[in-house]
């Protein structure tokens, strides 16, 4: 009689293991898979360069934006209430959007990106949670599952839309069902009868220490990084010759390449002394990666995707790690996860915006470059402050 809770209790830890990366494989596609189709949307209705820059910048501001909201929901809902209804939402966000004319293009991925920006935030304290002795190895597989979902978008939604006669609505819209099979695995394990622990309201403020802002900072420009490349890599590589389906074919490639980075970086820097020496790894390759797709000549641009894949799944990984590792029980690691996502997704969303401003003002991607070099370095400077073995809120 002892030993049955124990099957039980494996079952319960492996649906919500299949859950969570059905979770993680719709926390990307909404955002990626624009970029490919990018300067057909703008054609067809029409968009200037900074409009397609403030349809690229709205669902990462909305990410930093809407994240506040996740601890008070877990707190009314639970956790795994909470995730379940956003994920219903998001699915309605993505199948709605491209059918609503201008506006409801624009409304509908505001909502996709808030959807996404709550979840993102209540992952991480699950994680610890239930996980909290393979804390890294987890957020290393959710996050290599969140970038597999990033680059199935990237690399389908063009043929898609070649396969759709042309229309990019449906090529859009169908992105909406992988969320509606994780939202039906995610609300079978919960069975209508476990009830979540409330959260209990936190006493000490995480925007007076200087490792969760540090933590938040490396979270933001990193991010900033990881966005401008999601909306204007195809343009940028179309821009400089390279076909369109070949373009989104490069953002895939660059996003899958992230999947091995995304599990390996944790993991080796989990047996590493701290996380410095990989952050400064990762933020070199993905430096390395945008100079290359840039300014190098265009015969070589997979082998900077590659190189820029291997930076970016890295320090993101390393980022949503950081943010479990340096709590210290599963509250503190849910309050980091709200303000490192809230602050740092707010910041990221400047970066695809500022593309656009100086792709319009030059006509060049030259100046762009140079400014994405300048966002690199700051990640880097941040990260090696949160790369150090310390917890938030100890004294």
């Amino acid at each position: 009689m002892i030993n049955k809770p124990r099957p039980q209790q494996a079952r319960n830890a492996i649906m919500m293991f299949v859950g969570m990366m059905l979770v993680a494989l719709n926390l990307r596609p909404a955002l990626t898979s624009v970029g490919p189709i990018l300067k057909t949307i703008g054609d067809s209705l029409p968009l200037s360069s900074v409009g397609q820059g403030v349809l690229t910048t709205l669902p990462v501001l909305l990410l930093g934006l809407a994240a506040p909201i996740a601890p008070r929901a877990a707190r009314k809902l639970g956790m795994e209430r909470s995730v379940l209804l956003v994920l219903i939402t998001l699915g309605l966000a993505i199948v709605a959007r491209p059918y609503l004319g201008v506006s409801g293009l624009f409304l509908g991925t505001a909502v996709a990106g808030g959807c996404i920006g709550i979840i993102s935030v209540l992952l991480p304290g699950i994680v610890k949670r239930d996980f909290p002795e393979s804390a890294s190895l987890m957020t290393g597989i959710y996050t290599a599952t969140l970038c597999a979902g990033a680059a199935i978008a990237a690399g389908s939604t063009e043929p898609l839309r070649m396969f759709f006669d042309g229309n990019w609505q449906p090529a859009l819209a169908i992105w909406a069902i992988p969320a509606v099979i994780a939202a039906l695995v995610w609300w079978s394990q919960l069975g209508g009868k476990y009830v979540p622990t409330e959260l209990p309201a936190a006493e000490k403020s995480l925007f007076k220490d200087k490792l969760a802002w540090q933590i938040a900072l490396f979270m933001g420009l990193q991010s900033s990084l990881a966005y401008t490349v999601f909306g204007w890599l195809p343009t940028i590589l179309q821009d400089r010759g390279v076909e369109p389906v070949q373009a989104g074919l490069a953002l895939s490639v660059s996003i899958m390449v992230q999947v091995p980075a995304a599990i390996a970086a944790p993991w080796i820097a989990s047996k590493m002394r701290d996380q410095r020496c990989m952050i400064m790894l990762v933020m070199l390759a993905t430096a390395m990666g945008l100079g290359g797709s840039i300014y190098a000549p265009i015969e070589s641009a997979w082998l900077w995707v590659a190189v820029l894949g291997l930076g970016q799944g890295g320090s993101f990984s390393i980022a949503l790690t950081l943010l479990a590792v340096r709590a210290r029980d599963a509250q503190t690691a849910a309050r980091l996860s709200g303000m490192a996502q809230s602050l740092g997704y707010t910041m990221a969303a400047i970066g695809p915006l500022l593309m656009g401003i100086l792709h319009e003002q030059f006509d060049s991607w030259n100046v762009a470059g140079g400014v994405l070099g300048l966002i690199a370095l700051g990640a880097l400077i941040a990260g090696l402050g949160a790369g150090r073995q310390r917890y938030v809120l100890d004294q």
